[in-house]
């Protein structure tokens, strides 16, 4: 006889088993309140709805105890996100195009109470509990005889498989950070700032992506950055200048906040929130797995150096790419810019497009999908500081511009008239273009009047990924080796009151963390009536002021405050410099006469405790206690641990040191 189809309320084991699962599950979303576990709970869902259309299948039945396990988690991500949601909770589920503004989708892009939330979690959820409840209807009240059960129990169970993967990519991700927050010292901090910019420099922050150390014609490129160049020839260029991460965000984090990214959890890259429906959705979970806490970008009670900047009377604003969240918070006009043009996202990712915004409002400018063609970045970009920059000197306001070009990063494009331009490529043709845009800046800059009282700093944000030059170095793009984050600095401000002397080199070491109190001290910013140097007190700050080295080439990296080489949490390296005569004062070394202790005043070390081999073929090889020493060795060919030993332990105790520190306070909340 052949088996009907029936609802099962019995104690099977299986069905048991799946719902104690779903209730750990359910229990774990809400104690740890984690995206993460949003994550596993949509999984557990797709898993058990598997089951159940297997159950039915072979076995005729529908268990209870099994839907118990699917609904424990689907009830767990209902209720997380309604309650502790971010926004509207309308997740993916949007339609965006040119001139779609966010100010008039508000349920889409961010602005929502409990009740927005709740109503958006339900149209979600709908296909959901539509599926369910017809499963359970079609098995409990469809007549045993009646062949449509088995087609219309089928159909549901089929689409509750659907609506469960559905709903991964609609879901809705955003939700609020779970950490500490230092909103009080941020918003006391800001307000102690003096509103002063009589005699102040204006200020041109210009970062690049993913620009190799190797990559200007001032470090050695084979093609010419003469524009690139002229920063150095008319200021100060650096042998030996780090990003503080080796992939995007993270080093963008860094250089506008003077704090390494761990203290922000961003310490890896950050996905788009928000998609169209479609399989390119799911980046939208990238973060939830790389990053912690609900992190979902640049953390608003970070104080930036933008918003320092507005305080004290400059106008500012950003152009490019920002790659550090596209909603709430963490967007460029909430972190301290008046205005911005550009990508909230990187331009390998889905969605990829360029808005104006002001006020943490934005309107999508060229169309919802730019990643097919993106010849015209440099120029849109480049027409958009331009004009902001002109109209700000021309009403004698002081900026500060923070220009984030997307290139070199992969996939990369070049305007038509620039295409084989070079004869090395589109990588090549592409940093040709900038530089020539960058010119063109420098001449509407110069014919204003402003040029001479910028700061102009040049920069990148990590090394080079699948082109690009890194010189003589180790590594590249989300490696610790030297190729990773050595990276060109020059730094140029032509009436700057005798500094340093225009067109020299600094051999010593500094890092993008050290930024934030650099621009502090060169543009004078004062806080509560006069104080010199005004600094926030209330959180560590990871930067020092570069002020000894470029006016003396003073080493400013020393065991006390060494520069650090992390990954996703770990420190991986760390490096500083000593006095050679303090190496040779230690009784084991007092007898060395190697040339590089014999020919150099200070020796910079650099160690690693345990690092992946960035030889392919060796990939499963990783270098552990190894010692460089950068002064005679910039490839780090050679591990000088057995050499000195004793070195090698001090770092290494430094380094774990560091490292608990992290651990045991990570938002370094003082």
């Amino acid at each position: 006889m052949k088996k009907q189809l029936a609802f099962d309320s019995s104690k099977k084991v299986f069905s048991i088993i799946t719902m104690v699962i779903g209730i750990a599950v359910f229990a774990a979303q809400l104690i740890t309140r984690e995206n993460f576990f949003a994550v596993v709970c949509i999984g557990y869902c797709c898993i058990v709805s598997a089951l159940i259309l297997l159950s039915l299948i072979i076995k005729k039945k529908v268990y209870l105890h099994m839907l118990l396990g699917y609904a424990f988690p689907l009830a767990a991500l209902f209720i997380f996100h309604v309650v502790w949601g971010a926004d509207a909770g309308f997740g993916a589920f949007s339609s965006v195009r040119a001139g779609w503004s966010s100010v008039e989708h508000t349920l889409a892009s961010g602005s929502g109470n409990f009740f927005t939330r709740l109503g958006g979690n339900i149209l979600l959820t709908l296909p959901i509990f539509i599926s369910l409840a017809g499963l359970i209807l079609s098995v409990k009240k469809l007549k045993k005889s009646d062949a449509a059960k088995k087609i219309v129990s089928a159909f549901f169970s089929v689409l509750l498989v659907a609506s469960s993967v559905l709903h991964i990519l609609t879901m809705n991700m955003r939700t609020v950070p779970q950490t500490q927050r230092l909103w009080d010292g941020h918003d006391d901090y800001l307000k102690g700032v003096d509103k002063n910019t009589t005699g102040k420099p204006n200020v041109l922050f210009v970062l690049m992506d993913d620009l190799g150390w190797g990559d200007i014609s001032l470090n050695g490129a084979i093609y010419e950055t003469p524009n690139i160049d002229s920063i150095g020839e008319n200021g100060l260029n650096f042998d030996n200048f780090y990003s503080s991460y080796s992939v995007c965000s993270p080093a963008r984090f860094a250089a506008l906040t003077g704090r390494y990214p761990y203290r922000g959890y961003a310490d890896n890259v950050i996905y788009p929130t928000i998609s169209c429906v479609s399989p390119f959705a799911q980046t939208r979970i990238f973060n939830s797995v790389e990053m912690i806490n609900n992190v979902d970008g640049l953390l608003g009670d970070e104080i930036t150096i933008a918003e320092i900047m507005k305080a004290a009377g400059y106008s500012t604003g950003c152009f490019g790419k920002w790659h550090l969240g596209d909603y709430g918070e963490y967007l460029p006009t909430n972190q301290g810019f008046d205005y911005f043009y550009g990508s909230h996202h990187v331009n390998d990712m889905k969605p990829y497009y360029h808005v104006c915004e002001e006020g943490g409002e934005y309107t999508i400018v060229h169309g919802a999908d730019e990643m097919k063609d993106q010849r015209k970045n440099s120029k849109y970009i480049h027409d958009e500081i331009s004009a902001w920059i002109t109209e700000k000197a021309e009403n004698n306001e002081p900026f500060f511009a923070y220009y984030t070009t997307p290139w070199p990063h992969a996939p990369i494009s070049v305007g038509d008239e620039f295409a084989g331009e070079t004869g090395m490529g589109t990588y090549a043709d592409c940093v040709t273009e900038f530089d020539y845009y960058l010119g063109e800046l420098f001449n509407t800059m110069e014919q204003l009047g402003v040029l001479e009282d910028t700061i102009i700093v040049f920069t990148s944000d990590n090394g080079p990924a699948l082109e690009g030059s890194t010189g003589l170095l180790r590594g590249g793009k989300y490696l610790a080796y030297e190729g990773g984050q050595k990276v060109p600095f020059a730094i140029r401000w032509d009436n700057n009151p005798g500094l340093w002397n225009n067109g020299e080199t600094r051999e010593n070491s500094a890092t993008l963390v050290d930024m934030f109190p650099t621009l502090v001290d060169l543009c004078g910013i004062t806080g509560n009536g006069g104080e010199k140097a005004y600094l926030p007190t209330d959180r560590a700050l990871d930067g020092v002021s570069m002020m000894p080295l470029l006016t003396g080439d003073e080493v400013i990296h020393t065991a006390e405050n060494p520069i650090l080489h992390m990954k996703r949490r770990q420190v991986k390296a760390i490096q500083y410099t000593v006095p050679t005569a303090e190496v040779l004062a230690k009784e084991s070394y007092s007898e060395y006469d190697y040339d590089v202790l014999k020919e150099n005043e200070n020796i910079t070390f650099k160690y690693f405790k345990n690092v992946q081999n960035d030889n392919s073929a060796f990939f499963d090889k990783y270098r552990k206690n190894w010692l460089h020493i950068l002064t005679d060795d910039i490839g780090e060919n050679y591990n000088r641990t057995t050499v000195y030993p004793e070195i090698s332990a001090e770092m290494n105790d430094k380094l774990n040191s560091i490292q608990a520190d992290f651990e045991a306070n990570p938002r370094g909340i003082k």
